[in-house]
């Protein structure tokens, strides 16, 4: 099985998850159908002077599936309601590679040392710990491990904003 994205009409993608979860069960299909992931990020907000937690898509209109792409697992995806295609060139879907695959899951490989602590990953969701910015949210956008710098895109009064931080200042989430 492989990994691929299907692209959906806006806010259909629980739905479709449902809907393909319940239409494989007790099919051959059940078996060519793997796993189907909506990728969310957990996110915190300030509402009535309370911090309440609330999951973000990270890809809005689109969900992740791992299928045995045959015309009849094809046919039966694309042909729901809300989904428009698979993504890839042309009419052909195409898979998702094994470091994107590992970067969706959180298996992402790092190297663990003792002398440099932890190794940052441009695409890392960190929180700034001090300095003007702390508190903030942010992407890494690019490592500098020669000098321990990190560029991080934080939306700072509603536009997005790429500041630079030392690796002390910031804490992965």
């Amino acid at each position: 099985m492989k990994w691929y994205v299907v692209h959906t009409y806006a806010s259909h993608e629980f739905k479709i998850k449902e809907a393909i979860e319940k239409g494989k069960m007790g099919t051959a299909l059940d078996a060519l159908i793997g796993q189907v992931l909506i990728p969310t990020q957990k996110t915190f907000h300030i509402r009535d002077g309370k911090k309440v937690e609330r999951e973000k898509k990270l890809f809005t209109s689109y969900i992740i599936i791992e299928v045995d792409l045959t015309p009849e697992v094809y046919q039966f995806i694309v042909g729901m309601p809300g989904v428009t295609n698979f993504l890839g060139t042309g009419k052909k879907p195409q898979p998702l590679s094994e470091n994107e695959i590992n970067r969706l899951l959180g298996i992402a490989d790092r190297d663990k040392d003792v002398s440099k602590g932890y190794e940052f990953i441009p695409g890392d969701m960190i929180k700034i710990t001090s300095g003007p910015f702390s508190d903030f949210e942010g992407v890494i956008e690019k490592v500098n491990s020669d000098q321990q710098k990190l560029i991080v895109k934080v939306t700072v009064f509603g536009r997005v904003t790429p500041v630079e931080v030392h690796t002390d200042n910031v804490e992965i989430l």
